[in-house]
């Protein structure tokens, strides 16, 4: 289906899973800086709290309204036939993400979600990514702090270096912030299925096609000091750097031999002794259903800190690139990478689908690969900082 087709659905945007505590600030940002005349609509199962969700909106009265919900696959694929963009916060999404999925792959419409979860990603590519692109749709995941900044990161440092040679570069992450409760149950649901995740990425590996002469790759990395940031390096279990790698294997500007590992940065060792330890604890807690359990009461999905807080929040990506014999220190920053700043970047990527004049992509596609200049642009103007910072 072709995207002029899709032009006469009833709304450009439709944000599911508004009620939330990302969703309402999502809605909010969307609220304050949609453009006239866009049509978007919030969605989710409970009507009477998607109206009150409305009112309290500026301009509320011109935002629709749809009730969904992932237990019921009609009302979810009538959801994804009214738009042109889904754009989901419903998680953990290896719970509850994979109907939404299936609907825009078979209606064409475009998908976006916050996911963190390499299992989900691996499992909506093998089983939608095919269906995708028979109908056009573009189904992007990880639009938030996951993977965001160190996908666009990335690319924009690429842009930096000579073109057709071989690059390396590395990403050092350092935030204060609280992370949401959305992200706090994903983790602990992929620490509980290491054996699923490790299936989905096998299983993905045995459909996806393979590269032919070029190489782009994402080694783990091993905990060391990194004279070039001036911290200690530890490696990020995260989602980010499959991303990374996967927008350089679409892209030929990642030249012929691509590498790219990703970092926690870290000033003081015992702070990095510390983080490591916690992590492990997590790890070995999320094998135990009662501590799981626990944890998960702790910090719960739709629960979040308050405005004060998220104000002196804060994050960092800094980037060292090398290729052709050139260095390049680049960095992407801004404030509350958890709630404020995942809200800006998933609406700008809604906003970017819907509005821009993007490359013709289709199916599984990532920030980098669908959206890359103009989502770089538009969160420029929206006050994240992509900047050089040295170079030689």
């Amino acid at each position: 289906m072709s995207r002029l087709k899709r032009a006469d659905r009833p709304y450009d945007i439709v944000l599911f899973g508004a009620t939330g505590f990302v969703g309402t600030l999502t809605a909010e940002y969307l609220a304050a800086h949609a453009p006239e005349g866009l049509r978007w609509a919030i969605a989710g199962r409970s009507e009477e709290k998607l109206h009150r969700l409305r009112e309290s909106l500026p301009g509320g009265a011109e935002v629709g309204v749809l009730t969904a919900d992932v237990s019921d696959p009609a009302s979810v694929r009538e959801l994804a036939a009214h738009a042109r963009v889904v754009a989901t916060t419903v998680g953990p999404y290896v719970t509850y993400g994979e109907e939404l999925v299936a609907a825009c792959a078979d209606t064409g419409a475009d998908y976006l979600d916050l996911t963190g979860e390499p299992e989900f990603v691996d499992l909506t590519y093998v089983r939608h990514d095919a269906r995708a692109r028979e109908t056009g749709a573009r189904l992007v995941h990880a639009c938030g702090f996951d993977s965001v900044p160190h996908d666009l990161g990335a690319y924009f440092t690429v842009r930096q270096l000579p073109e057709g040679v071989p690059l390396r570069i590395d990403g050092f992450v350092t935030a204060d912030a609280t992370f949401s409760g959305g992200t706090f149950a994903s983790a602990l649901n992929q620490f509980a299925r290491g054996r699923q995740m490790l299936a989905a990425a096998r299983d993905r590996g045995r459909h996806e096609p393979r590269l032919v002469g070029r190489r782009a790759y994402a080694p783990t990395g091993s905990p060391r000091f990194a004279r070039e940031v001036g911290a200690w390096a530890l490696p990020l279990p995260t989602i980010d750097a499959q991303i990374v790698r996967r927008s350089a294997k679409a892209l030929e500007r990642y030249g012929p031999d691509f590498r790219y590992r990703h970092y926690a940065a870290v000033r003081q060792l015992p702070v990095a002794v510390g983080g490591v330890a916690a992590v492990g604890a997590l790890l070995a807690a999320a094998q135990l259903p009662p501590a799981r359990r626990w944890l998960s009461d702790r910090l719960k999905p739709g629960e979040g800190p308050a405005p004060e807080k998220r104000a002196k929040s804060w994050f960092r990506v800094r980037f060292v690139g090398e290729g052709g014999g050139r260095r390049v220190f680049t960095e992407v920053s801004g404030g509350d990478p958890g709630y404020d700043e995942t809200a800006k970047m998933f609406a700008e990527s809604a906003l970017s689908l819907a509005l821009d004049d993007l490359p013709p992509t289709a199916g599984q596609v990532t920030t980098a690969v669908a959206m890359g200049d103009a989502l770089t642009e538009r969160l420029r103007r929206a006050g994240i900082t992509f900047r050089v910072a040295a170079s030689r």
